[in-house]
């Protein structure tokens, strides 16, 4: 049985959804969750806590139980897009490239386009070979603001990581 819970965020309304061991989802929309008991959990609670405290500059990583659920590709490249380091940005080349495969931007496009995960697997990251913002399913106005955060913590001596 999934559970989730929706949180007022600086960049607006995020839901989480767990599955009792693992983040499945985070969610940008308030949507009807087919299968998902609304319920504030210690995992989703501990998320939260993560999320508040990186869109506060004060976490550069996240250190949580992640399952998305995708095809074998997707997997890979959701991976590779938890290697990107903080504060910095690559392309979808770089990505095809990472998991094998140069040609693939567009598949790239498509898997970084389903990540169930956003910002706990960094799919803001991700720009256009021209140094521009494409697509994200937060909304272009999230990603800049993620990507503008990020840059702005980079080198601040204020970053506090703190593991669970």
């Amino acid at each position: 049985m999934k559970k989730g819970y929706y949180y007022n965020t600086d960049i607006g309304r995020i839901g989480i959804v767990e599955d009792g061991e693992f983040i499945t989802h985070l969610i940008f929309r308030e949507i009807d969750l087919e299968d998902v008991v609304i319920e504030e959990t210690s995992l989703l609670k501990k998320a939260f806590i993560q999320l508040n405290e990186y869109l506060k500059g004060e976490r550069k990583e996240f250190y949580l139980p992640l399952k998305p659920i995708g095809t074998e590709f997707q997997l890979k490249v959701w991976n590779a897009l938890r290697k990107i380091p903080y504060g910095t940005t690559c392309t979808y080349k770089d990505i095809a490239v990472m998991v094998g495969n140069e040609k693939a931007c567009r598949a790239v496009g498509h898997a970084n386009n389903k990540n169930p995960i956003s910002i706990f697997i960094p799919c803001h990251r991700v720009i256009g070979s021209n140094g521009k913002l494409v697509g994200y399913g937060g909304g272009l106005g999230i990603k800049e603001k993620l990507l503008s955060l990020e840059r702005n913590y980079l080198n601040s001596s204020s970053i506090n990581i703190s593991l669970f």
